[in-house]
């Protein structure tokens, strides 16, 4: 049984690897910036060259902020849906939310040669782009919250979610199909995932909303830990299910639906990342998890950015490949070390 102190001592040493990668993905880049300069942006003193201070402010702090609430949002999202379903397969997008923001995408981005030109070129606006994935988010959640609504059996709602992911890929299909060059090459370059693309004001409304998710992530953790034991004794135990479940499921809802609306789809941090800290802390305490689950997935997420935008270089690789490249192996190493996944 690991002790507090050891708990406590992890905790320490995550917060500092997370403030060294926090200004090390900013100080990296197509320019570099040394780390005294970038301390000096962020406390309002004065750079060496007056460009790097725009560059920080307005490009790299806003990357490195979206970093740290999507690697941490998806892997709290992954922790719920693994310990909601206990099946270390689930991640923050089994319900279909990912397939529904990207067919909310495809719909305005195949699909806009079916408007005038006028209303076309609205919808292949940035904010418009937000929305659909959004709206295509909801109509899936809405239709998974009906349906736990009447449904028992919780590995139902897994069931039931990938069907909805499956019916919404085939109309993405579709669409594809009759979409331009030009079109399928902007979906695809949407589906890689980005984490660049926000300013100050994007990124104050997806704080908001990500807010909202964690402190109902926060809120459930009691609900969490009994779910461990089993529906049936947790219901011996007092715990409305319904409520718990429901709660639990709109609460990575608005995490992972509100990443994949501004960040696009960002695979593996969400069903890696609970695997990951469960290794290392070696518990099943969702007091414990929870918050080692935010620190790992930002920490995460803030290498994989930082290597995705090839330092002193112009090129910027896809984040979506960077973090399956570079978090895959290790997890199947993790694995293979101790044989055993804890729930």
């Amino acid at each position: 049984m690991t002790s507090l102190k050891t708990y406590k001592i992890s905790f320490l040493v995550l917060t500092v690897l997370l403030v060294m990668c926090f200004f090390t993905n900013i100080s990296l880049g197509s320019v570099y910036i040394p780390l005294k300069d970038v301390f000096n942006s962020l406390t309002g003193s004065n750079t060496s060259q007056e460009s790097w201070n725009y560059i920080i402010i307005n490009y790299r702090l806003p990357k490195a902020v979206t970093a740290i609430l999507v690697g941490s949002g998806l892997g709290i999202s992954g922790l719920l849906m693994q310990t909601l379903f206990r099946n270390p397969l689930a991640g923050p997008f089994v319900l279909g939310i990912s397939s529904g923001a990207s067919l909310g995408v495809a719909t305005i981005i195949l699909g806009s040669g079916l408007f005038g030109s006028v209303f076309a070129a609205f919808l292949m606006s940035k904010w418009s782009v937000v929305i659909a994935a959004s709206l295509g988010s909801f109509l899936v959640l809405f239709a998974v919250l009906i349906t736990s609504l009447k449904v028992r059996d919780t590995m139902a709602i897994l069931i039931i979610g990938l069907m909805f992911a499956s019916i919404t890929a085939s109309v993405v299909s579709v669409l594809s199909y009759f979409g331009s060059a030009e079109q399928l090459q902007q979906y695809i370059f949407w589906g890689f995932g980005s984490l660049g693309n926000l300013s100050w004001h994007e990124l104050l409304i997806f704080s908001i909303i990500y807010s909202f998710g964690l402190i109902i992530s926060i809120g459930s953790i009691k609900s969490l830990n009994t779910l461990l034991l089993g529906e049936n004794y947790a219901k011996s135990l007092g715990l409305n299910i319904k409520r718990s479940r429901l709660a639990i499921i709109i609460a990575t809802s608005l995490l992972a639906g509100t990443i994949t609306a501004f960040a696009g789809p960002i695979a593996f941090i969400g069903l890696a990342i609970p695997h990951l800290t469960r290794q290392i802390f070696n518990t099943s305490n969702h007091k414990i998890l929870l918050p080692a689950v935010f620190l790992f997935g930002s920490i995460i997420m803030l290498v994989c950015d930082s290597i995705s935008q090839v330092p002193n270089s112009d090129l910027t690789l896809p984040i979506n490949a960077i973090t399956a490249l570079i978090g895959a192996p290790v997890i199947i190493w993790l694995l293979v070390r101790k044989r055993k996944m804890i729930f």
